[in-house]
């Protein structure tokens, strides 16, 4: 039997195999709800500048309606739009990096922020003293496997996670001082 392999009485007697032909695709689960909604699961997603025919397919709606509301998420900041023919737009990072600044003060008190902050420093502090780098950039992945018997995957993932922390030191950061700056390095704190 292959590891894949289901056993026979893997189901009792009263259930059966799932009908894997009768689960919806990731395909059209992606395609249903509210045009709203899709367009901006896109939007989201946009990494460059992106012709508004090509949004549109992907949220599965016509270009007009994909133009409407695409001027409508420009109007909030949510997208930059960059005019010429054709007319493409991207994610507005600066919008959604306040969006979540403005969630952290919302959900967490001042002291919660602060608390959390020196956690992640101190998380930050560990990985510079493990790795004798102060940022992960710095850091060899080759060497790093050789000289810490790590496999690459989980020298990767160390790294990854450092450069995950950084960047919500930088959001809890500017949530404390109550002013979002984009790209911010986190300073010290005042607790």
């Amino acid at each position: 039997m292959e590891i894949t392999d289901i056993p026979d009485d893997a189901y009792g007697t009263q259930e059966s195999a799932p009908d894997l032909d009768e689960l919806e695709s990731a395909e059209s689960l992606l395609k249903g709800g509210p045009i709203r909604k899709r367009l901006l699961d896109v939007v989201v997603a946009l990494r460059t500048p992106t012709k508004v025919s090509t949004i549109a397919k992907r949220a599965d709606c016509d270009t007009e309606t994909a133009r409407d509301y695409l001027e409508w998420f420009d109007e909030m900041g949510m997208v930059h739009r960059h005019d010429g023919r054709p007319v493409r737009y991207e994610r507005n990072d600066a919008y959604f990096q306040w969006r979540r600044i403005d969630r952290l003060r919302e959900e967490y008190s001042e002291q919660e922020i602060v608390d959390a902050l020196g956690d992640v420093l101190e998380q930050i502090e560990d990985y510079r003293t493990r790795f004798d780098a102060e940022h992960p950039d710095e850091v060899s992945l080759v060497e790093t496997t050789r000289d810490q018997d790590l496999s690459t995957e989980a020298a990767w993932e160390a790294l990854s996670e450092w450069e995950t922390l950084k960047q919500r030191a930088a959001l809890l950061d500017a949530a404390r001082r109550n002013n979002p700056v984009t790209g911010s390095k986190p300073g010290p704190v005042d607790a």
